[in-house]
């Protein structure tokens, strides 16, 4: 069996989205479960949108997501160059070849004339599609429209009468006519081909075996057909995997979130949940297991098990996904995901000290299990930095104001003071001693001074809150409290 090669081919036009990061990784999986090569193109024909900064964003994406390219952009390969602007000269060699044998023609219709063709159609119910008007000019007639100033376009002469059929790896047999498809144009006016027809000309030179891609390319699927068969070209394998959907099952844009993997590298998402989720967004494993580590996917992925139906990308379980990958992590890569955000809402001064780093640590691991992304710690984390107290709500406020409290504050600011040191033992055996001292019920006691602290009912263990601000912050934010209410 030949050698196991597939690509991933995006258009650095702008950020990386995340259903190309599924494409990526779906074709990296397979690559390396089946010992193969995964290679990354670069598809920047388009001139007015591409960038060599959206390229940057995309290989950094892809790194950060511990997707690595045997051949391509960067790494170089047999079968380069890898840039398709960088390619010009072979696609015109082929477009020659096309064009002497009679699979291509010379199109001189201009714009206005094909959106006047398109409305017709419309109008009478038809599908739109290339009439046929310059198929079959005659030389007289070229250098008559070539004197006007008209700039041909590269039509390609799409067989009539012939049913363009292919097993597709997700979907089954898929058939289309020919009779819908019309001659469609390969190479613009001004000599840059067009999608369809470059990527069969780089898929075919750089010996690609399967072509694993979404399922909005499978329409041009019959247009890369016929040029694979007009220039003698072994047809890959296809295989379309679906769409990406949101939670109302509407095509997933801003308005359901975070849509570029640059986003949610800057939200504190970590790589390995991320591939995670994205492996599970139309594939399903066999048994009941969601989380899976790199080389568990790399064992286990395969496309027979890729769905045909939409995946729906469901923020809440990558939040899942990511609180236990950040978990497992710990408090100090979470505390580091967590700097840019801290230092934003004004609660750090970067850098940090060695001392404010190891006890920003500490506060971090008290609030870990309350985050799924690392940008979530400035919200839990507030109540460490805040000692301006707000509450939560007037009953939050009523509370303080029980005839039981005051002997309680009394009790826990003289003793608290008393303490040489705070730790967790030595605040421990204060709340203790003051729910037997006053005989109260511990909710009598110990809501009260969370209350009085942070202004509210739940949150970060009361015992490690009062260690980390420390004696006299406690103090200063009690007698702060009390006044106010």
């Amino acid at each position: 069996m030949n050698e196991l090669r597939v690509r991933f081919a995006p258009s650095p036009t702008g950020p990386f989205h995340i259903g190309g990061a599924r494409s990526a990784l779906f074709n990296w999986l397979l690559a390396r479960r089946e010992g193969g090569k995964f290679i990354l193109r670069i598809e920047d024909t388009d001139l007015e949108r591409s960038s060599r900064e959206s390229e940057e964003n995309i290989k950094e994406a892809l790194r950060w997501l511990g997707i690595d390219w045997d051949e391509g952009v960067d790494v170089g390969g047999p079968y380069g160059p890898y840039r398709q602007t960088e390619r010009l000269g072979l696609y015109r060699e082929y477009t020659a070849k096309l064009l002497a044998a009679g699979h291509a023609y010379h199109c001189y219709c201009s714009e206005d004339e094909l959106e006047a063709e398109r409305q017709a159609q419309l109008a009478k119910g038809e599908t739109p599609r290339y009439g046929g008007r310059c198929r079959c000019l005659g030389d007289e007639d070229r250098r008559r429209l070539a004197a006007e100033g008209r700039k041909p376009t590269v039509r390609f002469r799409v067989p009539e009468g012939k049913a363009i059929i292919f097993n597709d790896l997700v979907r089954g047999t898929v058939s289309f006519e020919s009779s819908g498809v019309g001659d469609f144009v390969i190479v613009k006016s001004d000599g840059i081909p067009v999608y369809n027809y470059a990527v069969v000309l780089d898929d075919a030179l750089m010996r690609v075996t399967h072509v694993i891609r979404a399922e909005e390319h499978l329409s041009n699927t019959p247009r890369q057909i016929v040029i694979y068969e007009a220039l003698g070209f072994p047809l890959p394998a296809f295989g379309h995997i679906s769409l990406i959907l949101g939670k109302d099952r509407t095509k997933m844009s801003k308005r359901h979130g975070a849509t570029s993997v640059e986003q949610y590298k800057c939200l504190g998402y970590l790589p390995a949940a991320i591939v995670n989720f994205l492996a599970l967004l139309g594939w399903a494993p066999e048994g009941e297991e969601e989380i899976f580590s790199r080389e568990e996917l790399i064992s286990r992925f395969s496309l027979d098990r890729v769905a045909k139906n939409p995946a729906v990308f469901d923020v809440d379980k990558l939040n899942w996904l990511n609180a236990h990958y950040l978990r497992a992590a710990g408090p100090a890569v979470i505390t580091e995901l967590a700097l840019p955000h801290l230092a934003a809402a004004g609660y750090v001064t970067l850098p940090l000290s060695g001392n404010e780093r190891a006890w920003l640590e500490q506060a971090v691991a008290v609030v870990q299990e309350h985050i799924s992304y690392a940008a979530q710690a400035a919200e839990h984390l507030a109540v460490f930095f805040k000692d301006d107290v707000a509450f939560e709500s007037d009953e939050a406020a009523a509370i303080l104001r029980d005839a039981d409290i005051p002997p309680v504050m009394a009790a826990f600011r003289e003793r608290l003071a008393a303490l040489p040191a705070l730790d967790d033992a030595a605040v421990k055996g204060v709340l203790k001693g003051i729910v037997k001292d006053l005989k109260l019920g511990g909710n009598k006691v110990y809501m009260p001074v969370r209350i009085a602290l942070t202004g509210q009912a739940h949150g970060p263990d009361l015992i490690r809150l009062i260690v980390l601000l420390g004696k006299d912050r406690v103090l200063a934010r009690l007698e702060k409290t009390l006044k106010a209410i």
